[in-house]
């Protein structure tokens, strides 16, 4: 997963897979997924990603499961 921030524009684009995009919905009016073929989830957007994303508080934590 890529995680990108354009300043300029304060978005915020999240990259899970690099298959080709086939379309691409709105879910929001500041939030935008892209699809692969099959439906799933490849990139999504987010516009005016400071406010909409509390982009300033990005982490990752890897949760371990319990077997």
């Amino acid at each position: 997963m890529k995680v990108k921030y354009f300043s300029d524009t304060d978005t915020a684009h999240v990259e899970f897979t690099g298959k080709e995009v086939k379309e691409t919905k709105e879910i929001s009016e500041n939030v935008y997924v892209d699809l692969d073929k099959k439906g799933n989830l490849v990139n999504m957007t987010i516009e005016h990603a400071k406010e909409n994303a509390r982009l300033s508080e990005f982490s990752y934590q890897e949760v371990a499961v319990d077997r």
